[in-house]
């Protein structure tokens, strides 16, 4: 069923985009490159191989700041798919609406990065992990034996450095003219991402405290992985709860209490409240709250302001600096 409806959805948007006097029905210009980007890591890295090449198109789908685990794609999101150039998306549970719109592509030349299906070409990618004291949920996967793999990949520096290289391959496949710009673009941009690793690298080096207390969802796995942190948290980075347990509160307090914890971290758009019943059930209840950036959305609002994946994990690293060092 969700096949055909995506089948007419994409019919009635080609058929909308249309102009009175002929078109091939196509959302893109001719002699345009087409790159379409589920999460915002992707489309910054295109921006950044991308720069300063004429007749680059890049489509963001959560520029509102969508939620990856909840988006549903609209129709002029399934036209842009359809008949793009690149398309790159995460590759996890949260994507499965994609393998049904690819279906119905109308480019049968379109190159496709699965961030997930990459990584795990170099055993890359993770299980998505339950630790000890996380509230467990319900989860229909594991009736059928299968397994779920953690999505949040990008918040590895070491990752999203091969994902680059992806991108940069298959732009100049894709556009061989401006081979060499990309080319270019991407050993700058490395450049930028070697020096944020080893940044990060430092940070682990001298922190103090090498576990960080969660009041959240936690999609920082691979960071925590690649750097050598540990965590204790209230859900797993997919997680749809958004009401903890006493129990699990209570648990998370009394880690805080034992580590001396001066700070629960919360991720972007929470509202804090399992953070602040954290404290607030520790001893000396004088820890405060901080934000890490997961990175897999930003608003339209936070694009005009300037924002990168560089800056939001600098930004994390800072935060992370103040709590840890």
């Amino acid at each position: 069923m969700f096949k055909k409806i995506l089948s007419v959805i994409i019919a009635a948007a080609a058929f909308a985009a249309l102009p009175s006097c002929g078109s091939n029905g196509s959302s893109k210009k001719e002699g345009e490159i087409s790159v379409v980007c589920t999460i915002f890591p992707e489309y910054d890295w295109v921006k950044n191989i991308t720069k300063d090449v004429k007749g680059v198109k890049i489509t963001y789908l959560l520029e509102n700041g969508a939620d990856l685990h909840s988006y549903q794609p609209s129709a002029e999101d399934m036209l842009a798919i359809s008949d793009c150039d690149l398309f790159i998306y995460a590759g996890g549970e949260s994507d499965n609406w994609v393998d049904d719109a690819l279906e119905n592509k109308q480019n049968d030349d379109m190159k496709i990065i699965n961030m997930l299906q990459t990584l795990s070409k170099v055993d890359r990618i993770k299980e998505e992990e339950v630790k000890e004291g996380m509230q467990p949920e319900e989860e229909e996967h594991e009736a059928a034996g299968e397994k779920e793999y953690d999505e949040h990949t990008w918040l590895s520096v070491t990752n999203a450095k091969l994902i680059c290289s992806e991108i940069n391959n298959a732009l100049c496949d894709i556009d061989k003219d401006n081979k060499e710009k990309y080319k270019s673009n991407y050993s700058d941009y490395l450049n930028e991402l070697n020096a944020l690793d080893d940044d990060f690298k430092k940070l682990s080096s001298d922190a103090k405290q090498k576990t960080l207390i969660f009041g959240d969802r936690f999609p920082f796995r691979y960071f925590t992985d690649e750097y050598g942190f540990d965590y204790y948290a209230a859900f797993v980075g997919c997680s749809a709860e958004t009401e903890a347990s006493f129990q699990t509160i209570a648990f998370l307090a009394g880690k805080a209490d034992e580590l001396n914890a001066s700070t629960v971290f919360t991720i972007e758009n929470s509202d804090g409240k399992i953070a602040q019943a954290i404290i607030d059930n520790t001893t000396a209840r004088s820890a405060k709250t901080e934000t890490l950036y997961s990175l897999q959305s930003v608003t339209k609002q936070q694009l005009d302001d300037g924002v990168t994946y560089i800056s939001l994990m600098r930004k994390n690293l800072e935060t992370l600096r103040k709590a840890l060092c």
